[in-house]
């Protein structure tokens, strides 16, 4: 559940989403990097709100996994209950946005056929470094989002890029059921993850990454193996 301060803001150290909605396939530099082929809807799948961790907090490396990857991505909060908004009202539903790290076990998500179980371990979901208001965003449609490990550059894109833009997945999610304040919607992310590098280029215990995206700041992790 979502904590708030005195002034209702919804605060980033004790936040816990409702529900963690995500959307794959969604920049069209991630498709080209794949197969090609472009979605004809948005692509949807859960991630464990018992995923959730903090800037600063270590990423666990499973012993089930050999091929953890990562994935910069603007997140979206809600503000208040919607169902069957119109993309045109979409924003009126919008509380802030904020980085997140879509840590994903590759060789689990390939094998398995279903995406929940790979993306929900404990900590495969860091968000932060704070919630920044929509009204301090401004165009959330033009933030340029970037990703490093260990220093070195793995992504670097804008959300313009996004095939399936912000206000169309909102209103697309909330014709099929309620969301509600504190949801989280994370809205994909753009090429450079290490699974299709030429020389894949996947997550080590003791990596450091970091995910930024313009004004809203760095989210940065550690890697740990699992004791």
């Amino acid at each position: 559940m979502e904590a708030m301060d005195n002034n209702n803001r919804i605060d980033i150290n004790t936040f816990i989403p409702g529900k963690v909605i995500c959307v794959g396939m969604n920049y069209k530099s991630h498709i080209l990097e794949q197969d090609g082929r472009f979605p004809e809807k948005p692509v949807l799948f859960a991630k464990a709100s018992s995923a959730i961790i903090k800037n600063g907090d270590n990423i666990i490396y499973p012993s089930q996994t050999t091929q953890l990857d990562y994935e910069v991505e603007l997140a979206v909060i809600i503000s208040k209950k919607m169902k069957n908004v119109p993309e045109s009202q979409v924003q009126d539903y919008i509380y802030g946005y904020t980085v997140m790290n879509d840590i994903t076990a590759r060789d689990l998500q390939k094998s398995e056929g279903q995406w929940f179980r790979s993306k929900s371990f404990d900590t495969f979901a860091p968000i932060g470094p704070q919630i920044v208001l929509k009204e301090e965003i401004g165009d959330a449609q033009n933030l340029t989002l970037k990703s490093y490990v260990n220093g070195e550059m793995r992504q670097n894109s804008n959300t313009a890029d996004m095939i399936f833009k912000i206000n169309e997945l909102i209103s697309f999610i909330s014709m099929s059921f309620t969301l509600e304040r504190g949801d989280l919607i994370s809205t994909g992310t753009p090429a450079g993850v290490g699974i299709f590098m030429k020389e894949k280029k996947l997550l080590q215990p003791n990596d450091e990454i970091v995910c930024e995206i313009e004004k809203i700041g760095i989210l940065k992790n550690i890697v740990m193996k699992e004791e």
